[in-house]
C-alpha cells in the first residue's frame, strides 16, 4: 500500500496533446500496456535520459531521433524493457517507430520510443504492431489517466498531477504522469515520466526548466539504489495556449519554472511513496554542509543503508546506524563533535554522541510514524539538500524475487 498517496483527481487535459492506451498482450491478464501520445505540429520537447551504460534500445533510438527533429508522437510500452537486446532490440525499436509513422502520417524520426518492464527479452513485435494500430484510433485529449495505467508495472497506484497558472491573463496547464516503484535510484530519473503543457516555451528554456526540475525532484529520490536502463523524463510544450513565448528573459519565466518544479516534485514523491514494499516515506534533510556534493553524499549514504532502512521498517530508533552512515559518507575532515542528528523534532545525536536529553521513548514515538524526517546538521557551511527514500521491508524482497514469475 502506497504511503500517504491516493488516486489522482482533477487531472486536466492539455490542449494540443492527445493520448491513447490499449492492452495488446505484452503484460498479462489483459492489462493496458501500450500508450501513444500525439503532439501538435508546433510542439517543442525537452528530455533527460538514464546514464546507465547499458541504456536500453528505445533510449538510444529516442535520443537519436530527438537530436534530429521535433517529436510528433511518443510510443510507450510496459511489460518489456527492450534492454540488453543488442542490435535486434534497436531494429525492433525502429520498426515500432515505422509502424507509428505509418499509422499517424508522420516521419519515423518524429517518433520517440520508450519501454519499461523485464530486461533481456525481445519485444513481442506482432502484439506491439497490433497495439499501435488500435491505439492510433483512440487518441483523445482526456486520456491522461488511461495513459498512466498503461505505463505501470509494479506500481500499486497511478501517479498523475495537474497544475494551472496564469501567464499574461491566459490559463496555462501542466499535467504530468509517471511510473516507478522499484529499481529507483536516480542517475537522471529512475522511472518514466511524461509531462505536458499548453504553454509556448522556447526550446532552450524548456530544457533549462526540465534540467532544474529533475535535479530537485527525480534526481533526489531513491528506493533501492539501483538505476534502470530505461529511464526517461520528457517535457512536451504544445503552445496551444497562445501565450507570449516564454524564454529565460520573460517576466513569466520564474512562474512557469516554479510550476514545473512542483509537478515534478509531486510525481517524484509519488514514486517513493509507492516504493516496492514501502511502509514509510523518509525525508533525509542534510544541512550546514560545505557543498551540495557532500550534502547529497551524506543524504544518499543514509538513504541507501540497508541497516538504516530495515531499522526504519522495524520502527527501531537504532540511531547508531544513522551515525555510522554519516561517518561513512566519505566527507573529508568531518569533525564528529560538530555533527547533530534529529528524528523529526527529537535530537538523537549532538557533539558527536548520543544527545544528553534523548530517550528511547521519544525516538520510538517518531519511528512509529509513517512519515519521518531524518535531519543531519554537519556544522561545516550553509548548503542543504533533501533526499527522499523508503524503508526496506519483507515485501520488497518478495516482489523482486517473484518479478519475472
Amino acid at each position: 500500500m502506497a504511503v500517504g498517496l491516493s488516486e489522482p483527481v482533477n487531472i486536466l487535459p492539455v490542449a494540443g496533446i492527445e493520448l491513447a492506451s490499449v492492452a495488446c498482450g505484452i503484460k498479462s491478464r489483459g492489462r493496458e500496456d501500450l500508450v501513444l501520445i500525439k503532439l501538435d505540429s508546433d510542439s517543442t520537447c525537452a528530455a533527460t535520459f538514464t546514464q546507465n551504460s547499458f541504456a536500453a534500445a528505445p533510449v538510444l533510438v529516442a535520443k537519436k531521433h530527438l537530436a534530429q527533429t521535433h517529436p510528433r508522437v511518443l510510443l510507450i510500452n510496459s511489460g518489456n524493457a527492450n534492454a540488453g537486446t543488442g542490435e535486434q532490440g534497436i531494429q525492433n525499436a525502429l520498426q515500432s517507430c515505422e509502424w507509428v509513422a505509418q499509422a499517424l502520417a508522420c516521419k519515423v524520426e518524429e517518433v520517440l520510443p520508450f519501454s519499461t518492464g523485464v530486461i533481456g527479452e525481445p519485444l513481442p513485435m506482432e502484439a506491439l504492431g497490433a497495439g499501435v494500430t488500435a491505439a492510433s484510433q483512440h487518441l483523445a485529449v482526456d486520456n491522461w489517466m488511461a495513459a498512466v495505467r498503461g505505463i505501470m508495472t509494479t506500481d500499486t497506484i497511478a501517479k498523475a498531477v495537474s497544475k494551472q497558472i496564469m501567464i499574461k491573463d491566459r490559463p496555462v496547464t501542466i499535467t504530468g504522469i509517471a511510473k516507478g516503484s522499484g529499481m529507483i535510484c536516480p542517475n537522471m530519473a529512475t522511472m518514466l515520466a511524461f509531462i505536458g503543457t499548453d504553454a509556448r516555451v522556447s526550446d532552450a528554456y524548456l530544457q533549462h526548466c526540465l534540467d532544474g526540475a529533475v535535479a530537485k525532484s527525480f534526481n533526489s529520490i531513491t528506493v533501492d539504489s539501483d538505476t534502470s536502463t530505461n529511464d526517461a523524463c520528457l517535457l512536451m510544450a504544445s503552445g496551444a495556449s497562445n501565450n507570449a513565448l516564454i524564454d529565460a528573459d520573460s517576466d513569466d519565466a520564474a512562474a512557469f519554472s516554479q510550476a514545473l518544479d512542483e509537478v515534478c516534485l509531486y510525481l517524484a514523491h509519488a514514486v517513493v511513496r509507492d516504493g516496492e514494499g514501502a511502509t514509510k516515506f523518509i525525508s533525509v534533510n542534510v544541512v550546514a554542509a560545505a557543498s551540495l556534493k557532500e550534502a547529497r553524499d551524506v543524504g544518499y549514504r543514509i538513504a541507501h543503508s540497508p541497516l538504516v532502512k530495515t531499522a526504519l521498517f522495524a520502527s527501531d530508533p537504532n540511531w547508531g546506524r544513522i551515525l555510522a552512515a554519516v561517518g561513512n559518507a566519505g566527507i573529508e575532515n568531518l569533525v564528529a563533535e560538530n555533527v547533530s542528528i534529529y528524528l523529526d523534532d527529537v535530537c538523537i545525536v549532538s557533539g558527536g554522541c548520543r544527545d544528553a536529553g534523548y530517550t528511547e521513548a521519544a525516538g520510538q514515538r517518531v519511528m512509529h510514524q509513517s512519515e519521518i524526517i531524518i535531519k543531519v546538521v554537519l556544522g561545516r557551511g550553509e548548503v542543504e539538500t533533501t533526499i527522499w527514500t523508503t524503508d526496506l521491508s519483507h515485501d520488497y524482497v518478495t516482489i523482486n524475487s517473484d518479478y519475472r514469475s
